[in-house]
């Protein structure tokens, strides 16, 4: 039986282009959400949607400063969703080498030519 994938909330979060250009913008300083929604062509509560996910995934923290909100990068979830993925890579190893090997045998059939 399949147990439910604890790394859900970040795929959901990761899935979505404009919380993926979040993420950048905060990796690089924390930021109020005005600032977020200046980099975007949507409304402040929209920009606060895509922040309540993001923070449901842990993937960022918000921390208030007096009146101020700043949200900030939590980075440790991307590390597990790396390691999550890193379980397939063997399939890719697998057809790299595949490619490698019908490189060589095609470039060795035209040097004998």
């Amino acid at each position: 039986m399949l147990h439910l994938d604890t790394h859900q909330p970040v795929f959901r979060a990761l899935a979505d282009p404009t919380r993926r250009a979040i993420l950048k913008l905060l990796s690089k300083a924390p930021l109020r959400v005005n600032d977020i929604a200046e980099h975007f062509e949507m409304t402040r509560p929209a920009v606060a949607k895509h922040l309540d996910i993001l923070e449901h995934a842990q993937l960022i923290a918000t921390e208030k400063k007096g009146r101020e909100r700043l949200n900030h990068l939590t980075p440790a979830p991307l590390a597990q969703a790396a390691d999550w993925l890193s379980f397939f890579d063997h399939f890719w190893d697998q057809r790299l080498a595949d490619l490698k090997t019908a490189v060589e045998t095609s470039y060795d059939r035209d040097e004998n030519r």
